[in-house]
């Protein structure tokens, strides 16, 4: 995925070789090596800040939608006992409207 933005892998820096000159190493293709590595380290600590800030918006997004789904989970709890309170008051008041209804009657 990020294998196009970083250009050397651990096992090139570990197996990397530098010409020796009469006074030791090639000051230029040192400098030119840790020049890449530098690179590298850039690109690595932007990829890691960019997937640290991903990361918190997911925590963030999900701690969000929990607290929604509990938001509503209790919702619909509150709406079921509602209703049932609901069912049966009603219930009870067309007992009571038939009773009077059917006792009225037979009083006549």
């Amino acid at each position: 995925m990020y294998k196009d933005r970083i250009t050397l892998t651990m096992q090139d820096i570990l197996e990397k070789e530098f010409k020796i000159d009469a006074r030791g190493y090639r000051l230029q293709e040192v400098d030119k090596f840790l020049d890449i590595i530098i690179k590298d380290y850039n690109e690595y600590d932007k990829i890691i800040r960019g997937l640290e800030k991903e990361r918190k918006n997911l925590i963030e997004e999900n701690n969000s939608l929990k607290n929604e789904v509990r938001n509503l989970k209790s919702s619909i709890d509150a709406a079921r006992g509602n209703e049932r309170e609901i069912t049966n008051v009603d219930l009870l008041r067309r007992i009571s409207q038939l009773e009077k209804i059917i006792l009225g009657k037979e009083q006549q």
